[in-house]
């Protein structure tokens, strides 16, 4: 395995880094026939999943589908051999013509911008997940969730477990409800064998909840402590493991929690970027007992420990930022409650 760098000195060296293909996903796709559908591959992390796909199996096609509205990306993503095809998934008849490969990883989804429009969340989350569930029946699909379906639990335990109820605050997380459900329902129904991944924070040094919290105490601004504790991932890693679900998904879904094992205190996130850049961090609120937090005890069995620890992450997060790194400008709302966005 390949040391971890000291620093990210540019973001060709971060998408390197980003996309650099696990010896067990390798091995994983050596293994699992067909070619690679990725499905909203245009979001943060879709990019740099496909290059990563790519990299592991080089003798399959991975092909990735968006609406392709980033200036830019299309042309990226097929300078790395990753096959484009733009395509509005509300659109029934464009998803029904899609090429149907064997594996689909489905990172489609609606977030920010919620309130106000639950209706185009609500199709996004739903309506698109059944289009495609339907029309890919045959496939193996790999589906990104989120921690965001369990209710707020108990800071002093474990974390939401796979198998706790679903009964989440707010439309936005009821909606990623129904996006599991409706890939379960053709999962029953059809046969069809579907993975699906609970992911907390994905972590890239354009953005993040360490992005956030570093950006807020390096200028000098409140860090909200409401929501004081989540869990957070190396994006590379959580890539790697949700690729490598593709050979876990099943009938009925298999269902995975997919971050860091820690418990991470944001208090002391900022307290730590304080340190690196001379600063006393400012706080605004004060730490509730119940948090969207996860339990990865199953990951940790089947894949591992994530191969980026915590104090690495917190290292190059503010490595970048000092030295002025560009930030994709996507606040995670990590401090958001109620469940509106």
């Amino acid at each position: 395995m390949n040391a971890l760098p000291s620093e990210i000195r540019n973001e060709q060296e971060l998408e390197d880094l980003l996309s650099r293909p696990s010896q067990q996903l390798i091995e994983t796709f050596a293994g699992l026939e067909g070619d690679i559908t990725i499905l909203g591959v245009g979001g943060k992390m879709g990019p740099t999943l496909a290059r990563m796909a790519k990299r592991a199996a080089p003798h399959k096609r991975v092909i990735g589908v968006a609406r392709f509205s980033e200036a830019g990306l299309k042309e990226k993503l097929q300078g790395w051999d990753i096959e484009t095809v733009e395509c509005d998934l509300l659109d029934r008849a464009a998803v029904e013509a899609l090429e149907k490969t064997a594996n689909v990883v489905f990172m489609a989804g609606r977030k920010f911008g919620s309130s106000g429009n639950q209706s185009l969340t609500w199709a996004m989350n739903v309506h698109v997940p059944a289009i495609v569930a339907e029309a890919f029946s045959q496939s193996r699909i790999a589906v990104f969730s989120t921690a965001c379906v369990y209710p707020f639990v108990d800071i002093a335990g474990q974390g939401a477990r796979e198998d706790l109820d679903l009964n989440p605050p707010g439309e936005y997380a009821n909606s990623c409800v129904g996006r599991e459900r409706m890939f379960e329902h053709y999962s029953r129904t059809q046969g069809t064998k579907v993975s699906i991944i609970r992911l907390s924070y994905a972590i890239d040094m354009r953005y993040g909840v360490l992005h956030d919290v570093a950006s807020a105490v390096q200028a000098g601004e409140p860090v909200q402590i409401d929501s004081g504790h989540c869990n957070v991932i190396w994006q590379g890693d959580a890539n790697d493991v949700a690729l490598q679900s593709l050979a876990h998904a099943g009938t009925p879904p298999f269902v995975l929690n997919l971050s860091g094992p820690e418990l991470v205190s944001v208090r002391r996130l900022a307290e730590k970027f304080g340190e690196h850049f001379g600063k006393t961090p400012v706080f605004s609120g004060q730490e509730q007992g119940r948090a969207w937090i996860i339990d990865t005890s199953l990951q940790q069995k089947l894949f591992g420990y994530p191969t980026v620890p915590l104090p690495r992450l917190i290292e190059w997060t503010a490595q970048w930022l000092g030295d002025g790194g560009r930030s994709l400008g996507k606040p995670t709302h990590f401090e958001v409650r109620d469940g509106a966005y």
